[in-house]
């Protein structure tokens, strides 16, 4: 469904992305990890048309659309949410919802009837009515996928929509993004979050430096020793491996 091939960004000197390819299938949940500053959202913000790539290709669904504009790459079916989720304020959550419902719907009634499906999916049907601006963080951040799911997206790309939540909330979180790709959307997240990665991601890639530096499945991932040294600096991992050496 999404491949991505050679993509390289570079900002006043700073190699943001370097070369970086992988292919998302469809109908799946997988995910880009990494240490903060690794390059993730920058990536996120080329596979969607927020940045321009300084080299090689995003296709969606056999179609080259690198460089589009992300309207036009949304249009298409694929969306990202942000990190930082800024509600309009003085309206109301089902109005935020409706937003994105209007990419392909015209009708104002039938795009606000739509927003309050989309906000049932997501656990904020009993706060339509709400000044968007009044939700807690882990409600903005739901709005923040219903925003994203009225579109009515092939592909979502989900940008830490777990970040600042507390054990509870990552809980209540985990099924309603296994519930969005059971209903036929495949699914992309950045998280740091290790026990939603671990719970929903088919597939990992590990980004460090604007590189992919490991991939596989999540609990392979993590057990490798390029990604410990990546989270943890080389000094911390050797000595974690030194304990190991020693304990065996």
């Amino acid at each position: 469904m999404l491949e991505v091939a050679g993509i390289s960004k570079n900002f006043g000197g700073v190699q943001a992305a370097r070369d970086v390819g992988f292919t998302v299938p469809q109908g799946v949940i997988a995910s880009l990890i990494g240490p903060n500053g690794a390059g993730k959202t920058t990536l996120f913000a080329m596979i969607t048309g927020f940045h321009r790539p300084d080299r090689g290709t995003v296709r969606f669904c056999g179609e080259d659309i690198t460089g589009l504009s992300p309207e036009a790459i949304a249009r298409r079916g694929m969306v990202r949410t942000f990190q930082l989720v800024q509600p309009f304020a003085g309206q109301t959550v089902r109005d935020n919802i409706a937003v994105g419902a209007h990419l392909h719907i015209a009708s104002r009634a039938d795009a606000l009837a739509y927003a309050g499906a989309v906000a049932r999916k997501v656990g904020l049907g009993d706060r339509l009515d709400i000044d968007a601006a009044a939700l807690t963080v882990a409600g903005r951040k739901r709005l923040e996928v219903a925003r994203a799911l009225a579109t009515r997206p092939k592909l979502i790309l989900l940008d830490e929509v777990m970040a600042g939540l507390n054990p509870s909330e990552i809980e209540a979180v985990i099924p309603i993004i296994r519930a969005i790709r059971d209903e036929g959307v495949t699914v992309l997240l950045i998280e740091h979050v290790m026990q939603a990665v671990m719970s929903l991601s088919e597939h990992t890639w590990v980004l460090n430096q604007g590189e992919i530096i490991a991939e596989g499945t999540a609990s392979k991932v993590v057990a490798d020793p390029r990604v410990i040294e990546a989270y943890l600096g080389k000094g911390m991992a050797e000595r974690m491996r030194a304990r190991e050496a020693a304990n065996a």
